[in-house]
């Protein structure tokens, strides 16, 4: 049986907890424009909503997906940027004030078509936006679509 401390979220767990539920609350009580409007709007809320350096981060990931992998859809995903494709998430930006982190994290999903023998890295610390760095997520997301 799991202890007092074991059983309890962490901070951060329930601050992800109630960023899911605040976004299914939005999403329900939309009103008006299409569903991916809806949830493209919110991304860019999200985005830039966002401190620096965390927001230019985002903002390049935002335009290399949709520039790169454009059939896949913006969506929050517990208050990450994300991008999914037939609802399931491929892609996300795992920002560092979110949890007062070094780094910001490029993440994938295991939708993502990453797979490199037997282990891979599934996601990528990102501290700042680069041309080295904007062409290394574009290769990325390019091979994680297919």
């Amino acid at each position: 049986m799991a202890s007092t401390d074991e059983a309890t979220l962490s901070d951060f767990e329930r601050q992800a907890l109630k960023d899911r539920t605040a976004e299914l609350r939005k999403q329900a009580s939309r009103k008006g424009g299409s569903k991916k409007e809806k949830d493209l709007q919110d991304v860019l809320d999200t985005i830039e909503a966002l401190p620096e350096p965390d927001r230019r981060i985002a903002r390049m990931i935002h335009e290399v997906v949709t520039e790169v992998a454009p059939e896949l859809d913006p969506k929050t995903w517990y208050g990450f940027p994300a991008y999914a494709k037939d609802g399931k998430v491929i892609v996300f930006y795992q920002q560092a004030s979110k949890f007062d982190s070094r780094y910001g994290t490029l993440g994938f999903q295991d939708q993502a078509m990453l797979d490199d023998g037997p282990m891979w890295p599934a996601s990528y610390a990102i501290v700042e936006v680069t041309d080295a760095v904007r062409s290394q997520v574009r290769e990325l997301v390019q091979k994680a679509v297919g």
